[in-house]
Parts: structure tokens; C-alpha cells; sequence
């Protein structure tokens, strides 16, 4: 019999908590009703789960509640939230992971406590030195990993290798068909651009690319991340953190500017009529809940962190992205991709 995917989630991290992670379980739920391979592991106070469970009249016969008697704040900063983060839902969480008894961790919790927690509890890679958090964008052709998004503000070129090879193995878990094809982040397409970090790292990702593993497609500029060139796009946090922020301002900027013109009057209004199908395609493809879910890589287990602020929507996307990480299987995949760095 084959062994179901074990989710673990954090139900009570995050805005509007726990009603935005039961609903978003529902969704889950709904949209997999002909699938028995998975269960999820709820964490939160039993009695508050169980309620809301009865509330919005979901099959618990996938769903395991497991009392966790606290919650971490998104008040308190990340060490003093780590003092007194034993017994709450997301320590318990991934110290299921740790345990065997869950596969996957995820919570919509402050970010900085649950990074630190999971260091603690999972503990790193021996072949990697720092983790990289990783998140998806749309592309031309398809979608893009990047990361380094906000885990480290500071890397080396050694540090950028890793997190190539890291992406490259979360692409190729999720999407098993395409050919990861990596590029760093840099201010021009040159050979002769960017700092000396760069170059060095540029030099050993030349040296790594090869067809079993990744094509190494050299740097990339800004604008060109949505192009589809490339799809595993690699940077160091600071510099991630702030193209991230800045493509979700764009989106929003886009999207709302978009709206207020095709409502101004009554002939803009007709023509909305007429372009609705379309716009709301595009609409859909800007849509930043159904890229929901960023990955902390290189512990020892795989953790995916929510957007605090996400809705139901958006949440159920999360978990959908933790079952299908798990159906990739990440981890093989990443040694994989480490013993082949060793190797060289």
C-alpha cells in the first residue's frame, strides 16, 4: 500500500487565523475530493479547530487535529517569539516533520520565528551553509524560481551555487518535463558586469552546467526575470526581497490602474463589456494568491511559509504546493543535485 502524503499545518499563524487556514483546507479538500493519498496535520487549540471544522462542514476523514496549547506572536521579535515558541502550533508543526510523522511543514506565522525554529528543529544540510527562501513568478513561458527571497541579507559565490543547485531541484520536482535553466541576478547581461562575488560564482556555474542537471544560462538584468530565458533565477536576499516587493507593487499598480480606466465612464465601461474574457484571463495570470507559498531549502526536511496576510484562496494554493512538493519528492531530489555538486 503506498504510504499517503503527510501535510503538516500550522492553523493558527497569520491574519484571520484560524478561519483563512480551515477554508482554505476546504478548497484543498473540494478540489482533491477524488484523491485518498494525502492527510492533513492540523495543529492549533483542539477545541477552536474542531468547531471551526463543524462550521464550515468539512470531511474530517483526511484531517488530524492535534492540540497545540500556543500560538507564536507576530508581536514579539523572532528570538524573544523563539524563547517561547515550545508547545505552540508551529513548533509542533515541524517537530512532526523532525518525528517522521509528517512530510511536509507549513504555516502562514511570522517569518523570522519560523525560519529560526525550523534551523533549530530540522537543522541544515551538511553540504549547504545557509538556506535560501524560494518563490515562484510568472513567466512568459511558464514559471520561474527565485530565490534567494529575504533569508540572507549577506551571501558569498559559494553560497550562490548552492542556492542554484537548490532551485534547480525545486523546478525539476515540480515540473519534471522542463530543463531548469539558471541565470544570476545581476545589473547586465555582460560577462564583464557585476562584483567580483558574481563573477566567481558565474564561473563555477559554468563549470556545474551540464544536461543532467542545469543549464547555466549566465546573468540576467531586472527586466528580463519574466522573459522565460530563464527559469531558476539566483540572487542574494536583500536583492531578492526587493525585486519581489517591487513586482508586487508593479501588479498592483498594473491591475488597479487597468480597473480605474475601463470604469471611468459609460464608453469604457461598454468597452470592459466587450474585453471581459480577456481581461479576466489577465487578471487571473497577475492573480499573486495562485503564487502563494515560499520555500525555505537546505534543512533537513522542507518547510513552505504563507503570506501572513494571504486569504482562504490564497492559503489553499499553499497547501496545494506542499502536496505537490511532496508527490516530486524534493528532498531526492536535492541530494541529488548536492552529491552531483560534491562531485565536481
Amino acid at each position: 500500500m503506498q504510504k499517503k502524503i503527510s501535510i503538516a499545518i500550522d492553523a493558527m499563524g497569520g491574519d484571520n487565523s484560524p478561519d483563512k487556514t480551515i477554508q482554505g483546507i476546504k478548497i484543498f479538500l473540494e478540489r482533491n475530493a477524488n484523491f485518498k493519498d494525502f492527510i492533513l496535520n492540523i495543529f492549533g487549540k483542539e477545541e477552536i479547530i474542531l468547531e471551526k471544522l463543524n462550521k464550515y462542514n468539512i470531511n474530517s476523514d483526511f484531517i488530524n487535529v492535534i492540540h497545540s496549547s500556543t500560538v507564536v506572536s507576530d508581536e514579539e521579535t523572532p528570538m524573544k517569539a523563539v524563547k517561547n515558541s515550545k508547545n505552540t502550533s508551529m513548533w509542533n508543526c515541524i517537530q512532526h516533520q523532525l518525528e517522521g510523522k509528517s512530510d511536509i511543514s507549513l504555516s502562514a506565522g511570522n517569518t523570522g520565528v519560523l525560519l529560526v525554529i525550523s534551523r533549530m528543529i530540522l537543522k541544515m544540510m551538511n553540504e549547504v551553509s545557509k538556506p535560501a527562501l524560494a518563490g515562484f513568478w510568472p513567466s512568459q513561458k511558464g514559471m520561474n524560481v527565485v530565490l534567494d527571497l529575504g533569508a540572507n541579507i549577506e551571501c558569498n559565490d559559494q553560497n550562490l551555487v548552492d542556492f542554484a543547485e537548490l532551485g534547480s531541484a525545486l523546478f525539476k520536482s515540480l515540473f519534471p518535463k522542463d530543463k531548469p535553466k539558471v541565470s544570476l541576478l545581476n545589473v547586465g547581461s555582460e560577462e564583464i558586469k557585476g562584483t567580483e562575488m558574481l563573477k566567481t560564482a558565474s564561473k563555477k556555474l559554468k563549470e556545474l552546467s551540464s544536461e543532467d542537471n542545469f543549464i547555466y544560462k549566465g546573468y540576467i538584468e531586472g527586466n528580463n526575470i519574466m522573459s522565460g530565458e530563464s527559469n531558476v533565477i539566483v540572487t542574494d536576499g536583500f536583492t531578492g526581497n526587493i525585486a519581489l516587493k517591487t513586482a508586487e507593487g508593479t501588479a498592483k499598480f498594473i491591475t488597479k490602474n487597468l480597473k480605474d480606466t475601463l470604469t471611468e465612464n459609460l464608453m469604457s465601461r461598454l468597452s470592459l463589456l466587450l474585453a471581459y474574457f480577456p481581461l479576466k484571463k489577465f487578471k487571473e495570470k497577475l492573480d499573486p494568491r495562485k503564487y502563494n507559498g515560499a520555500i525555505f531549502l537546505g534543512l533537513n526536511g522542507t518547510v513552505v511559509k504563507s503570506h501572513g496576510g494571504i486569504d482562504s484562496f490564497g492559503f489553499y494554493h499553499s497547501i496545494d504546493l506542499c502536496y505537490k512538493i511532496v508527490k516530486g519528492n524534493l528532498m531526492a531530489q536535492i541530494k541529488r543535485n548536492l552529491k552531483h555538486l560534491n562531485s565536481v
